[in-house]
């Protein structure tokens, strides 16, 4: 197909990868390529990173090439959410990939139809290739809304990342203030995801997209995902920053969606939320422990992961 719609390809280090997922997007032949690169740490990393930039030279398409390229290593944090504002200054809309997200054909489809569908309803901020339902079919339709919405190849328009907050400066005032409740639906959500927004706003983890997350759910907006998987991630692996352990999530298998059958109505599909965190979080372990003893565990783990990040 050829793709009208903006692609963004943010890289690092990894040669191998960038150009497997490299390949799908020239098959794809975007009219517009903005290609957003972090710099080495080191001088072994130096290498890496001019070979994995070397894979994206290979440009056999008509198509307009903008590169974001940094000389230093900001890491992930800066690097990803520095680029994507640049690339949101640059494009109203885009579709967003990583090295390690390898997306069917049908991805990019996928994501132009519902960019424009969608363009101007400012109730859907997000378009995620993924499904984690592993089968847990909860519509006939082609897709679903989420309060969730996975990163490993996803949408969006400048409209909703003006709202994205890096540094979550209004988390202190909305947890003091229990403005999450109406997102948390139960005790062990509320549990989980305040201590990850607790800790990402000292930094830890070093990431960019808990962010993104937060700021959907405070601006009380929707995610759409495919009721089918359409991008697997390939790099869970020693050589990642964060997706380096086991995790049944990796190398999911892909299908592809190229008749979009748009639901009637734009209402968040609890039962499929509920599955994503119970069976992707670990709200069922987190749930098991009870309250009382699952707030223990989750602060020991807590201080673990910041003496030991």
């Amino acid at each position: 197909m050829h793709c009208i719609t903006p692609v963004v390809f943010l890289i690092f280090r990894r040669p191998d990868l960038t150009a497997r997922v490299f390949e799908t997007i020239r098959q794809a032949q975007p009219a517009k390529l903005l290609i957003v690169a972090d710099g080495a740490r080191n001088e072994e990393e130096t290498i890496l990173c001019q070979q994995t930039r070397a894979v994206t030279e290979q440009i056999d398409w008509d198509c307009e090439v903008l590169r974001n390229y940094s000389d230093v290593n900001l890491g992930c944090k800066l690097r990803v959410s520095s680029g994507l504002d640049w690339v949101f200054s640059e494009v109203e809309e885009a579709i967003i990939l990583e090295d390690d997200c390898l997306p069917t054909q049908s991805f990019f489809y996928f994501c132009q139809t519902l960019l424009e569908y969608y363009r101007n309803d400012e109730r859907v901020m997000h378009i995620s290739g993924n499904n984690f339902q592993f089968r847990n079919q909860t519509t006939n339709y082609s897709y679903f809304f989420s309060k969730y919405g996975g990163i490993w190849g996803w949408a969006s328009w400048r409209r909703a990342w003006k709202h994205y907050d890096r540094d979550m400066k209004t988390w202190s005032e909305i947890n003091h203030h229990n403005l999450l409740d109406h997102i948390f639906d139960n005790w062990a959500e509320k549990l989980y995801w305040t201590d990850i927004f607790d800790r990402v706003v000292k930094g830890i983890p070093n990431t960019w997209d808990y962010q993104w997350l937060y700021v959907r759910w405070i601006q009380k907006e929707l995610s759409i995902a495919p009721t089918v998987n359409l991008v697997s991630n390939i790099g869970f692996n020693s050589n990642a920053t964060h997706t380096n352990n086991d995790n049944h999530l990796a190398n999911m298998k892909t299908e592809d969606i190229w008749e979009i059958d748009h639901p009637p109505f734009i209402d968040r599909d609890y039962f499929a939320d509920k599955y994503v965190f119970d069976y992707c979080y670990g709200g069922e372990k987190i749930k098991r422990y009870g309250r009382y003893f699952a707030t223990i565990l989750q602060k020991l783990i807590s201080i673990k992961r910041i003496l030991i990040p």
